[in-house]
């Protein structure tokens, strides 16, 4: 009922936009110095995730309208797929960022602890920082790093193992440390020496969670589509390097967030839990496998087809698609907190648009900001028809909220758009659910919930 409320809201008032650039919220974390490591027998502890767009975030730009926040979060969409093809496959770095619009997660690294606030970013694996001496970086007002002033910094050998999990290291003439290279899909870069580090996190618990020896590059050369309001990347991918794969066993594999519909008039932060308070359990909990593919940053899952009421969309034509072309459907698309919409193949987004246009008996117009292709004037919550993301043994029941946006006062448009060759579940199908990651049974979970309450 909660959700019925909030969507009646979202779409009767006018000055109420939707701001869904979830695509980047800020997790920020009151970090504290702390010796000891983390030692929770089930590593469960909880962060706080406010978006990009609050008061609260360096990010905030208080000359923006809601609806002008709204139309850059949906734009940044297009942008993060290209992103996302254009390292995969061809390019050996699997890393991407997107571009103007990020998590912030705030951390604490070295002895004594120095606050690095760095975007959180599910879409690459490895964490980094700039550091002094810095022979090339972009502007930061957060301090910079001093790795001689931390005595906890251990730099990584050449031919070590965290050196061979990059795809591109090196070792400097007359030197026996690790350096690595990272490039992203749009000109961004990161050079420097790879090293081990006390990181810290803070908790909504108030007690601080110390991760020492944890893998990360130390930045010396890094330029690219960065803000200054923080300094590198906190990778939470699926790698070997990231900052969930280096807490793995702490942490049983386990995280899970619950992303709160950012209506103009809640500023309730959404939650981004680990360990313990990771699992995701319960009643109308339902489950779908992660497919190992490459690359192994990203989590994939397999789209089996979306329906309209009662009407079935399959991901691909049953009618003409062989068994092994079936097969290849296996892990279709990457489910990410940090794209707004749900990307599609082209032909399955015409058959969306096709019978969502059938179901909904009122005119469409053009959308004001010529960014989503099917909008109406107005409409209300009963009008719009129910859509079922049918994943593989999980039947996802989205709500009104998780499939139309209002991208002005006068269009309320379907969240949808197409691609050729790169998909996503993106974080405005994902509000109000409570989505668990389990890395050890490789699933990944989906529990109703009235986010504003987890």
């Amino acid at each position: 009922m909660a959700n019925i409320v909030a969507f009646h809201s979202f779409f009767s008032v006018a000055h109420v936009i939707l701001q869904i650039s979830i695509i980047s919220v800020s997790i920020f974390c009151v970090t504290e110095a702390s010796n000891g490591a983390f030692k929770a027998s089930n590593g469960a502890f909880s962060v706080d995730l406010i978006h990009r767009d609050s008061p609260e975030s360096p990010f905030h730009n208080p000359s923006l309208s809601p609806s002008h926040r709204l139309n850059n979060a949906l734009r940044r969409s297009f942008n993060r797929v290209h992103h996302f093809r254009s390292s995969y496959p061809q390019s050996v770095s699997t890393d991407v960022i997107p571009v103007g619009g990020e998590f912030l997660m705030k951390i604490s690294l070295g002895t004594p602890p120095i606050e690095i606030p760095a975007i959180a970013d599910t879409g690459s694996d490895l964490i980094w920082t700039q550091c002094k001496p810095c022979t090339h970086c972009y502007h930061q007002r957060p301090p910079m790093f001093s790795p001689k002033k931390s005595s906890s910094y251990k730099a990584v050998p050449c031919g070590s193992r965290p050196c061979r999990s990059l795809k591109r290291t090196s070792c400097l003439p007359n030197g026996n440390t690790c350096q690595y290279s990272m490039s992203y899909g749009d000109t961004s870069f990161s050079f420097g020496e790879l090293a081990t580090e006390t990181v810290r996190l803070g908790s909504t618990t108030g007690q601080p969670v110390s991760l020492p020896n944890t893998i990360f590059g130390c930045g010396q050369h890094n330029n690219g589509t960065f803000s200054d309001a923080g300094s590198g990347i906190v990778g939470l991918g699926g790698g070997s390097i990231s900052l969930i794969s280096q807490m793995g066993s702490s942490i049983g594999g386990k995280f899970s967030y619950c992303l709160v519909p950012m209506l103009a008039q809640n500023t309730k932060a959404s939650k981004m839990n680990f360990g313990g308070s990771g699992v995701v359990s319960g009643s109308g909990v339902v489950s779908t496998p992660i497919v190992p593919k490459f690359p192994d940053t990203f989590y994939y899952l397999t789209l089996e087809g979306i329906s309209v009421e009662n009407k079935r969309l399959n991901f691909y034509n049953s009618s003409t698609s062989s068994n092994a072309s079936k097969l290849a459907q296996d892990g279709n698309i990457i489910i990410d907190s940090g794209t707004t919409l749900t990307i599609l193949p082209s032909d399955l987004y015409l058959q969306l648009v096709s019978a969502v246009k059938n179901s909904i008996k009122f005119p469409t117009i053009s959308d004001p900001e010529n960014i989503l292709n099917l909008c109406y004037s107005d409409l209300a919550a009963k009008d719009i028809p129910i859509i079922t993301a049918h994943f593989r043994g999980a039947d996802l029941k989205l709500y009104p909220l998780n499939t139309f946006v209002r991208t002005s006062s006068s269009s309320i448009c379907l969240a949808f758009i197409s691609a050729e060759d790169f998909f996503i579940f993106g974080n405005l199908a994902q509000m109000n659910f409570l989505v668990g990651y389990d890395l050890q049974k490789k699933t990944v979970s989906f529990k109703p919930t009235d986010c504003t309450k987890h």
